[in-house]
């Protein structure tokens, strides 16, 4: 039973919102490109304003731990460990994967032998994934994948994977079989981070507010940007 901030930067989205005992209150989001720096701490103030919930009243902060962009990641956990810090609150953290299988399942009348198969985009072909049971139990551990025909061939025909995130669009024309199913507009949220969050609240999962790190499952890697043989600029940044 708990007042948590979430915060969810994972992607290109920028998400908050306020949760008392496992229930939204109030939250702000924008999936505006490359906004999380510019938005995230107006959103965090805008709705302790029209809530009239001050911090020193929050129980936990929240954050999704990734995986997913290097960039978002490392501004959303700052800002995160920063409060936490500032206001002597506990830090709590949810797998983004697990947020969007939550996500999905709620869009869907899923049967049971459905499986969740986030895709968070991780550049080119390769995705940032995990699959879930339909009760949300992984099933696999989180990797990064490429995608080609022979993507998730090895689950039984009898299962319908359903397929969503930032990193499912490019997947459509390689991933076509019967079994397979997409769900567009299904990106992560601090909406469903909620039952995580209470649930860790009251199993005391805390993180250490100084050590915490963000589960960035690939390093950061830099390209010096260049001319390719038409004189465009290449500049690819694995963010």
């Amino acid at each position: 039973m708990a007042l948590i901030l979430n915060i969810e930067t994972s992607t290109q989205v920028c998400s908050v919102n306020l949760a008392k005992d496992g229930i939204k209150i109030i939250g702000k989001e924008t999936d505006e490109a490359n906004a999380h720096s510019k938005v995230l701490t107006v959103f965090i103030e805008e709705i302790l304003h029209t809530s009239g919930i001050v911090l020193n009243e929050i129980d936990a902060v929240s954050v999704s731990k990734g995986p997913g962009s290097y960039t978002g990641l490392r501004i959303g956990i700052s800002v995160a460990k920063g409060i936490a810090y500032a206001a002597g609150k506990r830090l709590l953290s949810v797998s983004t994967l697990q947020n969007m299988a939550w996500g999905a399942k709620q869009k869907l009348n899923s049967p049971d032998e459905t499986l969740f198969a986030p895709l968070i985009d991780a550049r080119r072909m390769e995705v940032y994934t995990q699959l879930f049971d339909y009760n949300l139990n992984p099933i696999s551990s989180i990797q990064a994948l490429i995608i080609d025909e022979n993507g998730f061939s090895d689950i039984s025909a009898q299962k319908t994977i359903t397929i969503f995130g930032d990193g499912a669009q490019k997947c459509k024309a390689v991933l076509s079989r019967p079994n397979i199913r997409f769900l567009d507009h299904m990106n992560p949220s601090a909406d469903y981070m909620v039952p995580f969050s209470e649930d860790a609240f009251n199993k005391s999962a805390f993180e250490d507010v100084a050590y915490f790190e963000p589960f960035y499952l690939k390093d950061f890697v830099a390209v010096i940007p260049t001319k390719n043989i038409f004189g465009q600029r290449n500049n690819e940044i694995n963010e």
